[in-house]
């Protein structure tokens, strides 16, 4: 499975916050990230971030290429069926004039 870091954007977000005067809070950070995180990694990292004004490394999984794979398969299998039925329909035809 692939995964993504997300730390930089983490650490950013918590910045901000922290300029802007406000407390990192699970709901405030998660406001602001483009990704989704789980929530117990905000919990870790705000901990963290109180305790040594560190970031840990935090990845979350990607899973559009396995999303992609599927769909192109898919798509594969839609085709090959979609060929299958043309051809027996043409065995039908030829079949049905011989009668």
């Amino acid at each position: 499975m692939l995964t993504k870091d997300i730390s930089q954007e983490l650490e950013s977000v918590i910045l901000q916050l922290v300029n802007e005067g406000k407390e990192p809070t699970v709901a405030l950070i998660k406001a602001r990230l483009n990704a989704k995180i789980p929530i117990p990694a905000i919990v870790t990292t705000i901990k963290r971030w109180k305790s040594s004004q560190q970031i840990p490394k935090v990845e979350v999984a990607v899973a559009s290429s396995a999303s992609s794979a599927t769909e192109q398969r898919i798509t594969r299998l839609e085709q090959q069926v979609a060929d299958l039925v043309s051809r027996v329909a043409q065995l039908e035809q030829q079949s049905g004039q011989k009668l």
